[in-house]
């Protein structure tokens, strides 16, 4: 394949010396050599940035950007405002990938007609063993209009994240990474659907995800609560209302989707933290009880998933109650 497209690869950096080289290095090694990698300081205070200086000093394709702690989101949105690429792809700093991925994703894309094109994943933990699959990837090349990509989104059997796609830089053109926000991929991906019309998925699993235990989402202290479990229900709400103005014919799945983002707030939130002085949490409990209903009849919840929601709808504290107690005696 001819090499006459700009790739722009865009990396946000935090603290991450440990894994940093590691994830510039599997980049500067592509097969697809035609790339400029921005490396995003987003003010770190190790030697983060120090590194990502002498990565560049050694790589003319590298640009560097220092600038204040402002989280992954503006550190990407920095980064798409200063790439030159026609197409666009993110690597978060802890993973790598594959060498071939970005000359296969680049050649999907043009020879599917699609704005959108995606590579499969796999998670690795801090032991180096491979972890089971959150997203099974599909037999061969599939392409997706936007209403079937959704459907597997609300129905959590498809990759929201960014990191595995490589976008046409025209879906960016109105549209940023909203910060301050967890699960963010997910939102944005959502709204960039109808104007991508199609996606195409690689089989291939070429990004390669370094699951870390004390990450924002996989909190190990109980009583710690990470704010993307309200990030989740509000974008469901969000998801929702989109349904109901682009995809009529997706109303079901996504009243799943709100119901099963609520019932994975109401599973993580401390149970100290479950007041009806909270606005938040008293509004799920007041979604729940008015979509008894839906809980009932939804047919892509689960068994388990109906149960669980049914109870909580009924006596949240109580169940979460019970369920520390079940745990503790576990461990």
């Amino acid at each position: 394949m001819k090499q006459d497209i700009l790739v722009s690869v865009i990396v946000p950096c935090y603290n991450i010396e440990d894994c940093l080289e590691r994830c510039v290095n599997s980049i500067c090694a592509q097969t697809y050599a035609n790339l400029e990698i921005l490396l995003v300081d987003d003010g770190s205070t190790d030697r983060t940035g120090a590194l990502c200086d002498a990565l560049a000093a050694a790589d003319g394709r590298i640009r560097v950007f220092h600038k204040k702690n402002g989280g992954s989101s503006s550190a990407r949105n920095l980064g798409i405002e200063n790439a030159s690429g026609e197409w666009l792809g993110f690597v978060d700093s802890d993973d790598w990938i594959a060498p071939e991925m970005y000359e296969r994703l680049l050649e999907a894309a043009l020879t599917q007609d699609v704005a959108i094109s995606q590579a499969s994943r796999d998670e690795i933990d801090e032991d180096l063993c491979r972890r089971p699959d959150v997203c099974v990837p599909p037999e061969r090349i599939t392409v997706y209009s936007d209403e079937d990509f959704l459907r597997e989104l609300l129905l959590h059997r498809g990759d929201c994240s960014f990191c595995t796609k490589l976008v046409k830089r025209t879906l960016f053109e109105s549209r940023r990474f909203p910060e301050g926000k967890l699960n963010e991929d997910f939102i944005l991906l959502v709204e960039m659907l109808a104007d991508a019309a199609r996606i195409c998925v690689l089989p291939q699993q070429m990004y390669h995800v370094f699951y870390r235990s004390n990450s924002n989402t996989r909190k190990k202290d109980r009583e710690e609560f990470s704010r993307v479990f309200i990030d989740i229900v509000e974008n469901a709400d969000r998801v929702q209302e989109l349904v109901e103005e682009h995809y009529p014919n997706l109303h079901i799945p996504a009243q799943r989707f709100a119901l099963f983002q609520r019932l994975e707030y109401l599973l993580h939130i401390p149970v100290s933290r479950m007041s009806d002085t909270d606005p938040f949490y008293a509004g799920v409990k007041q979604y729940l009880r008015r979509h008894i209903g839906d809980t009932l009849t939804n047919p892509f919840l689960t068994g388990k998933n109906k149960l669980y929601l049914i109870l909580l709808t009924a006596a949240p504290k109580t169940v979460r109650r019970v369920h520390e107690a079940k745990r503790k005696r576990a461990i």
